[in-house]
């Protein structure tokens, strides 16, 4: 649709941008707002301080729309995260973990400290880089495995995490074991029929 509109402003003389933003209630009234730009490189340039005035972190995210796919594709992500957290808590505080006790041991560790999107992401899938691994694909399913077998024990629904599991055998049958356990991602990448990387430097 920002593209149909696009096309006839432009038709007409006018600009047009996409730039949807995430932050919530609390980040429009502080001015700490993500703000995904897509447009004309040199339109966004010329509104940038006008942009900056919305939010404290501006991006230029390609042609017309693209802001709107990166809106989607992140909340997307949130609301997976979402349901395979619920899927964890229910299950842990079932086996017999207090609700505070297990969000802080999950706070407190990898996950928590959200070292995935900010290191692990563009250090491994991203580039490409799979070998040496942060952390073995054959340990990677050996948990997950574990995790969906206490599910079945405590008549716990672990759909996500099935999923999750799903793939990591899969990647496992392509002789992938010692690679880094991000290297399951591939397999999407054949389904989908595109790479995702950073372009080498």
């Amino acid at each position: 649709m920002v593209r149909h509109i696009y096309d006839v402003f432009k038709g007409k003389g006018a600009h047009v941008m996409d730039a949807p933003v995430s932050g919530g209630p609390d980040g429009a009234r502080t001015g700490k707002l993500a703000v995904m730009v897509g447009g004309d490189e040199e339109v966004y340039r010329q509104c940038k301080p006008v942009l900056d005035a919305l939010g404290d972190k501006v991006s230029y995210t390609g042609k017309i729309g693209c802001g709107s796919i990166c809106k989607l594709m992140h909340n997307c992500i949130g609301y997976g995260i979402s349901a395979i957290t619920a899927e964890c808590f229910t299950l842990g505080v079932k086996a017999g973990v207090e609700p505070e006790a297990l969000w802080r041991a999950i706070s407190e560790g990898a996950v928590g400290k959200g070292g995935f999107f900010t290191k692990v992401l563009p250090e491994t899938y991203l580039r490409g880089h799979f070998d040496p691994p942060n952390f073995a694909l054959r340990l990677a399913l050996k948990d997950v495995d574990l995790a969906t077998s206490l599910g079945r024990e405590y008549n716990v629904p672990m759909a996500v995490a099935n999923i999750a599991l799903q793939e990591l055998t899969t990647a496992m049958k392509r002789g992938w074991g010692e690679k880094d356990s991000r290297i399951m991602m591939l397999l999407q990448e054949e389904r989908a029929g595109v790479k995702v990387r950073f372009p080498e430097k």
